[in-house]
């Protein structure tokens, strides 16, 4: 942890990976002021709790303010593109929509990992803590796969298009299923959580549905279990060129 105004300030100017900043909700100053905007522009989550969550950190010196270190060291999306491309692949992308399990979390890394992708882009807010447990759960694939954490998956939808990246929505009820889908091409897959599913704005936004097919009428697949069978597909596609 970094403990205290004046020590998560500096590591913010020092572009400090940190995972998130917890602001007592009465906290005021100039300041608590600089703190927010340095979390803006280095895209860390602020997460506002009363004193008594603060204080359950085992700590009594926070002046209302701490942050935790990132376990995970996040990379730029366009830094990844760029990297990927310069190498003459094709970028594989993995985006998770509100899937807040680590446990799904780092199964999907472990697979992610050994299927080829490049990156995994998540959402400053909405999705489970990359932890200690997450790691775990992963087998360590977090520590060796890129994430790139947005403020915004519908701009890093955006920026995907930009540099010519077509964006899949895994949908349950989408008419083309997997193994029609040309997954050899520069691409980004979105998963959705369990309960909710893709979120409908970035749904609209995403170039295509795709689904996978089943036998029988069970209605769902483990988000974790689903992202295994479409990376699969895709990295059978890939190992044929």
């Amino acid at each position: 942890m970094v403990i205290g105004r004046q020590l998560v300030a500096n590591a913010l100017k020092a572009g400090q990976q940190l995972d998130r900043i917890y602001l007592d909700t009465k906290a005021q100053g100039t300041d608590i002021g600089e703190i927010k905007k340095l979390a803006f522009q280095n895209g860390v989550p602020v997460n506002y709790v009363p004193a008594v969550k603060l204080n359950g950190f085992n700590v009594t010196d926070h002046d209302g303010c701490l942050a935790l270190i990132a376990k995970v060291q996040y990379q730029n999306l366009q830094d990844v593109i760029s990297l990927v491309t310069e190498s003459g692949e094709a970028p594989l992308l993995l985006i998770l929509d509100g899937i807040t399990d680590i446990r799904n979390i780092g199964g999907i890394a472990r697979t992610a990992l050994c299927t080829g992708v490049h990156a995994i882009i998540i959402p400053d807010k909405g999705v489970g803590a990359l932890n200690e447990d997450a790691i775990l759960t992963s087998a360590g694939a977090l520590e060796k796969i890129p994430v790139c954490r947005v403020n915004s998956l519908m701009k890093a939808v955006d920026e995907l298009h930009l540099n010519g990246i077509r964006v899949f929505a895994s949908e349950m009820t989408a008419e083309k299923i997997i193994g029609e889908v040309d997954f050899t091409e520069p691409c980004a897959i979105v998963m959705g959580s369990e309960e909710k599913g893709i979120y409908p704005a970035l749904m609209k936004i995403c170039d295509e549905k795709i689904t996978i097919p089943m036998k029988g009428d069970f209605e769902s697949l483990n988000v974790s279990v689903a992202t295994g069978m479409i990376l699969y597909e895709a990295m059978k596609q890939r190992m044929v060129l």
